[in-house]
């Protein structure tokens, strides 16, 4: 069974002691009744937000909660290449996504710095996302006709032996 949540007054007095008291882990986990471990989580989780208690005081608990437990989604993280030109750049001839995996590492290698955060995904994420992408995607087959080029037949399912005896039957008839 999951632990109970934290009360967020209770965390929000935890980060006021921690930020404007100065208190050890220990002294504001005792005087609040919770665990060391959850002022230790909670105090990184703010840290980590760039919450300092000036922002928190004026924060209501909802927006308090949000800042703190908002985990940020992968897409956030990690660039998304174009799987698209990826598809259309797997059909030239001498093309392996492990080949558009590189470039698009070298890609995303040189747009990332410390400013950013952006990674590119290692190479077994690359190929699962663009195996999704790839399921995702209409199965047709997209023919040009010009006028005259070519000539398609449609044979039926009467195999052409059967029809060429049942022809010469009718002449034999006649």
């Amino acid at each position: 069974m999951p632990a109970l949540r934290i009360n967020m007054r209770k965390l929000k007095d935890a980060l006021r002691l921690k930020f404007e008291g100065g208190q050890s882990h220990q002294q504001i986990a005792s005087s609040l009744g919770i665990s060391k471990g959850v002022v230790t989580k909670y105090v990184g989780l703010g840290v980590a937000a760039g919450l300092d208690w000036p922002a928190i005081s004026v924060m209501d608990e909802a927006t308090l909660e949000r800042r703190l437990l908002a985990s940020p989604r992968p897409s956030d993280t990690y660039a998304q290449p174009d799987y698209g030109r990826i598809h259309q750049e797997l059909g030239r001839k001498g093309v392996t996504l492990t080949l558009l995996w590189e470039e698009y590492c070298a890609q995303v290698g040189c747009e990332h710095s410390a400013d950013s955060l952006v990674k590119p995904w290692r190479y077994s994420q690359f190929c699962e996302n663009y195996r999704q992408f790839s399921k995702r995607l209409k199965r047709s087959m997209r023919q040009v006709h010009r006028a005259g080029e070519k000539l398609f037949i449609l044979f039926s399912s009467v195999s052409p032996s059967s029809t060429a005896t049942n022809v010469d039957c009718m002449r034999v008839a006649t």
